[in-house]
């Protein structure tokens, strides 16, 4: 009986200290600025229709709880075509074609970030947010020899943007994660590293 009356008072001390350990984590105040964080992925930009690949460098400063804002840069590219021909010649000319180019696009602007992870009462794994970004787009575009037509693909986009965004990210650790941003610019799922 002595036997089973101390396992029961063991179970019960370690039950006690697992409880109190679990709330003094739950109640921990998580930060989330003040952190580099270098991300890499794949990306969908509407704009092209397809798959490239995106980069990301952002510092994030806390600004409020729960609020975070980040300026950036990035850098996605990607290979298009675009049918072409010289006006100047008659429609069953060799040079009305399909013609490629490779745009390169580095963003540069600000990203301000809300964490749910407070009302969703999710752990330290977790990371889930709505965010707003604003900045600018350098684009320099490669087209391939023999088109002189129109060089300007972006018809009716300008440099300038203003996008909005929903996420989450698991972290593997303090130093690694894995995310996904979805955006109404490029919607990206990636990998993360903070510093």
């Amino acid at each position: 009986m002595k036997k089973i009356v101390f396992i029961l008072l063991v179970l019960l001390i370690r039950l006690e200290t697992g409880i109190t350990a679990q709330e003094s984590v739950a109640t921990e105040k998580e930060k989330f600025g003040n952190t580099l964080n270098l991300s890499a992925g794949v990306g969908y930009y509407g704009y092209v229709g397809h798959s490239l690949p995106v980069g990301m460098l952002n510092y994030e400063f806390d600004i409020a709880k729960n609020f975070t804002l980040a300026p950036f840069t990035g850098l996605y590219t990607y290979h298009n075509h675009y049918y072409w021909g010289n006006p100047n010649k008659p429609i069953d000319d060799p040079s009305y074609r399909l013609y490629s180019y490779k745009a390169t696009i580095i963003p540069v602007g600000a990203k301000g970030t809300y964490y749910f992870d407070e009302l969703f009462r999710a752990g330290p794994k977790w990371d889930f947010y709505a965010a707003g970004s604003v900045g600018f787009m350098i684009r320099n575009v490669i087209w391939e020899s023999g088109y002189y037509g129109d060089k300007y693909v972006y018809q009716n986009s300008s440099p300038v943007y203003l996008d909005a965004h929903i996420g989450s990210e698991y972290h593997f650790n303090k130093r690694a994660g894995m995310f996904l941003d979805l955006s109404t610019g490029v919607s990206t799922f990636g990998f993360a590293l903070h510093f």
